[in-house]
């Protein structure tokens, strides 16, 4: 059953202003306060109100005869007196749809309720001195109402949130490691409907990657920043934003693996790595990587590296199937890997010995696992027991990544020189199903023969 309580109590508390901010004479907030009509937001019913509300149900019976508290959080202060674009806490929106700040979801006895703050009312300064939530301001929060119809759940003013100062467990997910263990492991297994929702980021994220391709006069003049420009402006005009800070390494810095300086230039002859992902509209997000010839064509060590490295993900993306290990793909990829290294030469042992769980040297130029799993997150499900991810094994409607890479570092003088400074990642999104796997992230391509001829038929 769904509901609102009475949003019509005056504020108490102080308008957030500043201390530049010009003086308000008492006959100019009592004229700002008459004189308006109304307007109604046009909130349709989510699409994912009936999902939130099974997930809640099985959330609660978790922990019965418990209090379960889950804030959506507030801004946080960027500089001074701005913050940051607010992005909710990932499981209060899993489990309500709700992405409005300050919003905490509370489930006890089998009801759940919303504690939101919506707009302002008209016989308060909020409105028009409010600096954090003032709809003249910062834009129009819904009403309580048009919350409660959008995503069927109860709502009461979050000035009413109780004390909880009773003699029930209480459990908040911001403190509480049980709840955020099981809200995690609740968010594995993806449902259709967010399977769209990630197919959609998926894609949008392809126009993204096209999008810098096309512009690539204007890449090699001003380099990394370009591309992450580019791509952010896809990731706005159709998604939330980017689900994380593009890495765009260029040359050597797409051997550091988290490269998001994107500082650099982008020069004839290198390869660039470009590791994007747009976050769709209700916060499922892609993560995808490709590496290209800055000049649209490999060399030949780059294509044979470039080779290997797809030949790993080809065989990690194999490896996916429902009731295997989660790692096999990471085991699959890193068997390639391995012994293309010591086909190298550089390897001081056999791959066999490398790959030894009690050596891995090759992993001085893997560096890191080949999947994480993938969802509202980039690292999606993060808290979720050790023993169910990563140690346990993949189900149908599980979303991982699957990205092996080479590194070879410029100051590495264990490899050729003309081997310094390379660095090759190839990532896709793959969906856990039936009978194997699906990969969400296909539309861009993969073999080092396809991306010469996407790069030659966009540029």
């Amino acid at each position: 059953m769904t509901g609102v309580s009475d949003d019509t109590t005056p504020e108490t508390t102080e308008p957030k202003t500043e201390s530049h901010d010009p003086a308000v004479p008492e006959a100019y907030a009592a004229f700002m306060r008459t004189g308006w009509g109304e307007r109604e937001l046009d909130l349709p019913k989510h699409p994912v109100a009936e999902y939130a509300e099974a997930r809640r149900a099985r959330l609660a019976e978790a922990f019965p005869g418990e209090r379960l508290v889950l804030p959506a959080g507030t801004y946080k202060v960027r500089a001074n007196d701005t913050d940051y674009r607010f992005r909710p806490d990932t499981a209060h929106t899993y489990f309500t749809g709700n992405q409005t700040s300050d919003a905490v979801l509370v489930l006890e006895d089998g009801d759940a309720v919303l504690y939101a703050r919506p707009r302002a009312t008209r016989d308060t300064d909020e409105f028009f001195r409010d600096r954090q939530y003032g709809e003249l301001w910062a834009g129009r929060r819904p009403s309580s109402q048009e919350i409660s119809d959008s995503l069927g759940i109860e709502v009461r003013h979050v000035k009413d949130l109780p004390s909880f100062d009773d003699d029930r467990k209480t459990r908040d997910i911001t403190t509480d490691e049980e709840l955020a263990r099981v809200a995690s492991e609740l968010r594995l297994v993806k449902d259709e409907w967010e399977v769209g929702e990630l197919q959609e980021a998926c894609d949008i994220t392809t126009l993204g990657f096209e999008d810098s391709v096309r512009e690539w006069d204007r890449v090699l003049e001003f380099g990394e920043r370009w591309v992450e420009g580019t791509f952010f402006r896809r990731a706005r005009a159709m998604g939330n934003d980017i689900g994380y800070d593009s890495i765009v390494g260029g040359g050597s810095h797409a051997t550091t693996l988290h490269w998001i300086e994107n500082t650099g230039p982008i020069t004839p002859g290198e390869l660039v790595l470009l590791d994007m992902g747009v976050e769709g509209t209700n916060l499922y997000t892609a993560d995808v990587t490709r590496t290209i010839p800055v000049d649209g064509r490999f060399t030949p060590l780059q294509r044979d590296l470039y080779d290997l490295v797809f030949n790993a993900q080809q065989a990690g993306i194999g490896a996916v199937r429902p009731g295997v290990p989660f790692l096999a793909a990471h085991h699959a990829a890193m068997e390639v890997l391995a012994h293309g290294l010591s086909d190298l030469g550089l390897l001081p042992v056999s791959a066999e010995e490398a790959l030894d769980p009690e050596s891995k040297l090759y992993a001085r130029w893997t560096l890191h696992g080949t999947s994480h799993m993938l969802g509202m997150d980039v690292h999606d499900c993060g808290r979720a027991s050790a023993d169910i991810y990563p140690k346990g094994d993949l189900a149908e409607g599980m979303v991982l990544t699957v990205e092996p890479g080479l590194y070879f570092q410029a100051d590495d003088l264990l490899v050729p020189e003309e081997l310094r400074g390379i660095g090759i990642r190839i990532e896709d999104d793959i969906l856990v199903t039936a009978d194997g796997w699906r990969n969400l992230s296909a539309a861009l391509p993969r073999t080092s023969s396809e991306v010469e001829e996407w790069m030659g038929s966009l540029r």
